[in-house]
């Protein structure tokens, strides 16, 4: 594990003038409803709404430092957050980039990812549907694959996000964090190793890596819910499964109720609007779903913004 925690260090190296050091928001207790202080990493003021460049940006730029990307540029498939990431990537770094979307993709991601110059293809009912598509795709044109979680270089980069939290609130001992194909809390849950418990959050929708825990393997699940455009990935990726099976203390799951209830709490409280993925964690501790230990020190990843602000507001 301590060379994954060097393949962070030196992700986060080479990501540096491409990302943002995303801020803390320290609460008070009683600011949320909460009975203790809360401190939320503001990801989803991260370039192009939510952690994902991170990973986008360390698979580009590792792969142009080994020599190997190709002309055609690069290729994804995602529920909408990887690809505008990706999307956002190439821009900066003046590469071509197609990305594959299900239907379930909102029109507000959509747009995102068209926004920043991508070409978007729309195709299939679930995430692993436009994945197939997109690699049929790859096939024909030669473009280097920005695989949504499941590469090391993805994993290493969202892993960052976890530097981050620990330098600038070492005194943690207790991370929430949403999870979907489980780039992001692979990726977490390396960095800090048992030094403070990552607790993994989600849908009763899409209980990816509860089940996956639950069996003692990656294994299919069901893809529903109000979060399923970010967290709708129909199994969690071989690489980070290893890493969840050792790291993650535990995988609580939540009602879509909840995760709209976070919503409205986070634009009503704090102005802050976040994506229904990206209220996931929270909505862990508002409902009751988990309940931290006497004395622990919680921290919470916001992790995501790309939704039309009416859908939270209203």
């Amino acid at each position: 594990m301590t060379l994954f925690r060097h393949d962070i260090a030196v992700a986060a190296a080479r990501i540096a003038p491409w990302v943002r050091h995303t801020p803390l928001l320290r609460l008070a207790a009683g600011e949320l409803g909460l009975g203790f202080p809360l401190t939320l990493k503001l990801e989803l003021l991260q370039h192009a709404g939510s952690f994902k460049p991170r990973g986008a940006f360390n698979r580009i730029l590792s792969a142009r430092e080994a020599g190997a990307l190709p002309a055609a540029g690069v290729i994804a498939a995602s529920g909408g957050n990887h690809g505008a990431a990706v999307a956002f990537a190439a821009r900066a770094l003046g590469l071509a980039a197609e990305i594959f979307v299900p239907k379930v993709t909102s029109a507000a991601k959509r747009a995102r990812i068209e926004g920043f110059g991508a070409r978007l293809i729309c195709t299939g009912a679930t995430y692993f549907e436009a994945f197939e598509a997109s690699r049929a795709r790859q096939a024909e044109t030669g473009a280097m694959d920005v695989h949504a979680y499941d590469h090391p270089a993805v994993l290493a980069g969202q892993g960052t996000t976890a530097r981050e939290f620990e330098l600038d609130a070492p005194e943690l001992t207790h991370v929430l964090v949403a999870t979907g194909g489980g780039g992001l809390i692979g990726g977490m849950a390396g960095w800090y190793a048992g030094s403070a418990a990552v607790i993994s959050v989600e849908s009763v929708g899409c209980p990816t890596l509860h089940d996956a825990l639950a069996a003692g393997r990656p294994v299919e699940a069901p893809v529903g819910g109000i979060a399923a455009d970010s967290l709708g990935a129909r199994q969690v990726g071989q690489l980070m499964f290893p890493l969840a099976r050792d790291f993650v203390a535990e995988a609580v799951l939540v009602e879509d109720a909840a995760i709209r209830a976070a919503q409205r709490l986070l634009w009503e409280r704090l102005r802050l609007v976040a994506e229904p993925g990206g209220a996931a964690a929270l909505s862990a501790l508002l409902s009751g779903a988990w309940v931290p230990p006497a004395g622990a020190r919680v921290g919470v990843l916001v992790c995501g913004s790309n939704c039309d602000p009416a859908t939270v507001a209203g």
